[in-house]
């Protein structure tokens, strides 16, 4: 009875607090100059340059520190392995997509590239990114927390840029070239992914190259409760750039995949002003493999090949997608006793429940999707003429059956069982001993050494 009590003053003193202070933040991007400025780049594929005869895809879940951790003891690994008259397997890596902790991690690395692994642990992972916020619910912060959220979004930004990305925006991206970097969030009225890219900024008219990196990662990381929303300010009616055709398609069409045809219809209300402010949280929400974005990107294309273009098609023999999964294991007691959880445990239990559900969706349908692409590009490769071969640079002896895609995912449950359950057990926190970063780092390093998807698919180069 008295925690239903303490429950109860809670909620009622929130009631009361609720219209005192009301906590948002305010758009910070702006609407593009011309139509020069938007970026016409969808994953990078366009450009000949950014692929040899292999690609290689790679996804950052979310997890805070140890998520971030995680993908730079992969990174660190993937710089260990040469690759015969190419450097190492690091200089193979052609995009890279991040969700929460794992986007701080690839948006530095998008911008440093390998230098970024010299001092990341040093400027990130030992440092205490929480310094200046505020992360626990009490009845002195229940208040803010029902009024959006107990923090906004302008320490935590201001944090990272002091921090690790000097104010640069994302045309240090667009300048960069390989790996592409995508950081993802969550449109929570439209209840779809959010990737900061071309195709959602060209739909709000607004110029992606002018938008700070720091603000898209903090809106990936943006903990329900914890932060406020993030807000990103559509201008409908000020560009003339008309959407890929796919899109209207897609919308329409009522045998289009559910992910393919509901993100369709968000981007054609960001571009008809029905949603003026797009609210943006943990990109975990609806996608903690940050993976939807490669299945909308191959399920919206109308040609076998694409998104690559037929050069890049015939040219290609070797593929590999791996997801970078940080996911916290089973915790809580509460399933000892006939009563809870109660208050933040339920919230919890109930994001993990949704978000769990989630990648597991997903990532069957990332899987489907490029085994269904691999058999279709065969397919096109081979009723290709002997003109067309010759035609998108198809070399003597060229095999059109030569081609092998490498889909894989990377996790502590791949580990010994003793190893895995101690990492699972690190908090999601952006804030770690030093002993527990530098164990999941070692985890990052040593389950990318095991994993048979990547054996293979660098026995095949």
């Amino acid at each position: 009875m008295s925690r239903l009590w303490s429950i109860g003053a809670i909620v009622t003193s929130a009631a009361l607090l609720v219209g005192c202070a009301s906590v948002y933040n305010v758009p910070v991007n702006v609407p593009i100059s011309s139509i020069a400025g938007i970026d016409k780049e969808k994953l990078g594929f366009e450009d000949p340059a950014a692929l040899d005869d292999s690609l290689v895809g790679l996804s950052f879940s979310g997890g805070g520190t140890r998520a971030a951790a995680f993908s730079f003891g992969v990174l660190q690994e993937m710089d260990q392995i040469p690759v015969r008259g190419t450097g190492t397997m690091l200089d193979r890596v052609d995009f890279i997509s991040g969700v929460s902790g794992g986007s701080v991690t690839a948006a530095y690395f998008g911008l440093k590239k390998r230098e970024g692994l010299s001092d990341f642990r040093e400027r990130f992972l030992l440092r205490n990114a929480e310094e200046g916020l505020t992360t626990t619910l009490s009845l002195g912060t229940i208040g803010r927390a029902f009024s959006g959220g107990i923090n906004d979004s302008v320490g935590f930004t201001k944090w990272l840029d002091a921090n690790l990305y000097g104010g640069a925006t994302f045309e240090r991206f667009q300048a960069n070239g390989r790996p592409r970097i995508w950081i993802n969030a969550s449109d929570i009225y439209n209840r779809v992914p959010f990737v900061f890219g071309a195709t959602a900024f060209t739909a709000i008219c607004s110029d992606l190259s002018r938008y700070p990196i720091s603000s898209a990662v903090a809106a990936s990381a943006a903990v329900p409760i914890a932060f406020a929303p993030a807000v990103v300010q559509a201008f409908p009616g000020t560009c003339t750039d008309p959407l890929p055709p796919w899109i209207a398609k897609a919308a329409a069409n009522r045998n289009s995949s559910p992910m393919l045809g509901s993100y369709a219809k968000a981007i054609m209300r960001y571009r008809d002003g029905a949603v003026p402010y797009i609210k943006l949280m943990d990109g975990g929400l609806v996608d903690n493999y940050g993976i939807s974005g490669f299945t909308i990107e191959r399920e919206s294309s109308d040609t076998p090949y694409g998104p690559l273009t037929p050069q890049q098609a015939v040219k290609v023999r070797r593929a590999m997608f791996l997801v970078v999964d940080s996911k916290a294991g089973i915790s809580g007691d509460w399933v000892n006793t006939v009563e809870g959880p109660s208050g933040v445990a339920l919230l919890a239990a109930a994001v993990d429940t949704t978000m769990d559900a989630s990648v597991g969706a997903n990532y069957s349908a990332f899987d489907r999707s490029m085994k269904d692409w691999q058999t279709s590009l065969i397919k096109w490769r081979c009723g290709l003429s002997g003109a067309e071969r010759a035609r998108y640079g198809a070399r003597p002896g060229w095999n059109c059956k030569d081609l092998n895609f490498f889909i894989g995912r990377l996790g502590f449950d791949q580990l010994e069982p003793t190893r895995a359950k101690l990492l699972e057990a690190v908090p999601t926190r952006f804030q770690l001993p030093p002993q527990q970063v530098d164990e999941v780092i070692a985890a990052g390093r040593d389950t990318l050494r095991a994993s048979p998807i990547f054996q293979a698919f660098a026995r095949g180069l």
